[in-house]
């Protein structure tokens, strides 16, 4: 498949995501197929021509046609994208499964774990093993690419002409699209990003300085590159858009939701006051209990995650979590190893 055989595309998932990447995609000429799981959503949407709960000043392109129906969305489309949360990633790929041509190429856009501990390409590959994958992932929130604002993302395949299209597809005057061969490191650094958001909100909420903000990103870094070495993706993909990037934007942000679900929580808030408060999906809270089962499995020092789950989920005071992570003995800065 070249760039030239794309005409069309599918979107599924009209959420706040999926409502910019239909946009993006449109504007650069393509048709696009925008899937709504609510008929009333995808009615809405369609004739109004903006998504008003997510974006409501967010017009949408002409090129766009918004359906609840998914024969209708995949009809004559040669690229396909997941814009939905991880955990609904296998019931739609099941749905599509009878009716998607073989060898059109996903795109997954979800960070995170389902339940079984995999990732989003993982569950493609289980459900839809005949068409090829990619992830993209970066520092990419919605509301500031809706604002025009310059932005970046990666493109991780194995596949050399997968990357190539989605590159191409994608790329505009606000958009720049890198690409990466590690698409298992990006969707883990993708995924256990979110966790350390969570920590750098509590962190804010307690009006801590730079120093200790400085101490819990570079930590953050820390465990989540000795997660992604024993997992054994590539560590050196930490150092790009997947990583680094992609953690600095969901660690500062107040429009991160992990982030908020984080500040919340260190305002004294519940868990579920929290989650309640921001009125959408932070998946740093179910990958903060999958990673903590598997890194104590494998023997992985992760202080910070292990302090966050103490406190989300074990009922322990913040304080007193803080003050047992700072008297614990690990003392190395950066393994070289």
């Amino acid at each position: 498949m070249k760039l030239s055989d794309v005409r069309s595309v599918a979107v599924f998932g009209c959420g706040s995501f999926g409502t910019v990447v239909a946009n993006l995609i449109a504007s650069n000429g393509l048709k696009v197929n925008l899937w709504a799981r609510s008929q009333d959503v995808a009615m809405s949407v369609q004739n109004d021509r903006i998504n008003k709960r997510y974006h409501p000043k967010y017009e949408l392109h002409e090129n766009i046609t918004v359906t609840n129906d998914l024969k209708v969305a995949v009809t004559d489309v040669q690229l396909v994208f997941f814009a939905v949360p991880i955990n609904a990633y296998s019931e739609l790929a099941h749905n599509l499964k009878p009716i998607l041509m073989p060898d059109i190429p996903i795109v997954s856009t979800a960070k995170g774990f389902d339940e079984r501990f995999l990732l989003p390409s993982q569950v493609l590959k289980e459900k839809l093993p005949d068409n090829p994958n990619c992830t993209m992932s970066g520092p990419n929130i919605a509301a500031e690419i809706v604002s025009g604002d310059i932005t970046a993302t990666v493109v991780a395949s194995r596949c050399n002409w997968v990357r190539s299209i989605v590159r191409e597809v994608l790329s505009s005057h606000i958009l720049r699209v890198y690409e990466n061969t590690d698409q298992f490191g990006v969707e883990l650094a993708g995924a256990l990003k979110n966790i350390y958001a969570i920590v750098s909100g509590m962190t804010e909420a307690s009006g801590a300085g730079q120093n200790t903000k400085s101490l819990i990103f570079t930590r953050g870094v820390a465990e989540m590159n000795r997660f992604c070495k024993e997992m054994g993706a590539n560590p050196m993909t930490m150092m790009g858009l997947g990583g680094i990037g992609d953690l600095f934007v969901t660690c500062t942000s107040p429009l991160s939701r992990n982030y908020r679900v984080g500040i919340e929580v260190g305002r004294g808030a519940t868990l579920d006051e929290a989650l309640s408060s921001i009125g959408q999906v932070a998946e740093g809270v179910n990958t903060t209990k999958l990673v903590k089962v598997h890194a104590d499995s494998m023997g992985i020092y992760m202080p910070l995650l292990s302090s966050l789950h103490a406190i989300l989920f074990e009922g322990c005071p913040i304080r007193e979590t803080v003050r047992k992570m700072m008297l614990s003995t690990h003392n190395v800065d950066v393994e070289m190893e």
